[in-house]
């Protein structure tokens, strides 16, 4: 086959998981007296990390302030942490199709790379019993985060692959550049968390609207 492994993103990509962290947010804002945010501002910021998500919210802004305070920052991120714990998985949900994509991808070696904590990711991944289906799971605090190529390459290495072998599947630049810079092919998914991009314009080898769609790219020969 073209591809050996298969390197899959997982907020936005394999589960819709915008309003646990709406709801974490929101809980955070409110014990600093900030204004609350909409559920759409708070998916347009998800991707780069938590630390970067709630920057964004105190910042009111996708653009962090350069006036933010480091201590406030730092309050803030320990009371996300907090609530988000509570809350991760509560209402988050698997994408149309992706239990059946990866039932039907079960002899593929496949690894998870994610910008989200280990605590909070194999949390998700148990609630919603995705767990069994990654040979590898790689977080955030793991080592540097995507659009850094080191966790692809870092993915490949422990499932024998070569990069050129591998295939990412995600749903953000972040995704698309790690895998470019990593010379992985990449698969772009058009329903998840772009932040406002067009996928289009950082020029993936596929883009694909639905998760079954990938089936066919990840077993052609």
């Amino acid at each position: 086959m073209k591809y050996d492994v298969a390197l899959f993103d997982l907020d936005g990509t394999l589960v819709d998981s915008v309003y646990d962290l709406y709801i974490a947010i929101n809980l955070t804002l409110s014990d600093l007296a900030f204004p609350i945010v909409s559920q759409r501002l708070v998916e347009s910021w998800v991707g780069n990390g938590i630390e970067v998500l709630v920057k964004r919210a105190l910042s009111g802004d996708m653009q962090v302030s350069e006036h933010l305070d480091e201590s406030l920052s730092d309050k803030a991120i320990s009371r996300f942490y907090k609530h988000y714990e509570q809350q991760v998985g509560e209402y988050s949900v698997l994408y149309q199709h992706v239990e059946t994509g990866l039932a039907a991808l079960r002899g593929m070696p496949k690894a998870l790379i994610t910008n989200k904590s280990r605590i909070f990711t194999e949390k998700l991944l148990d609630k919603l019993a995705l767990t069994s289906h990654f040979d590898v799971i790689v977080c955030g605090d793991d080592m540097a985060k995507k659009p850094s190529p080191e966790a692809l390459l870092f993915a490949c290495k422990k499932l024998n692959a070569e990069p050129n072998k591998a295939i990412m599947i995600g749903d953000s630049k972040s995704d698309i550049l790690a895998a470019k810079a990593a010379n992985i092919d990449v698969i772009a998914l058009s329903y998840g968390y772009n932040q406002g991009e067009n996928l289009k314009d950082y020029n993936p080898q596929y883009l694909c609207d639905n998760f079954l769609d990938i089936i066919p790219v990840l077993t052609q020969r």
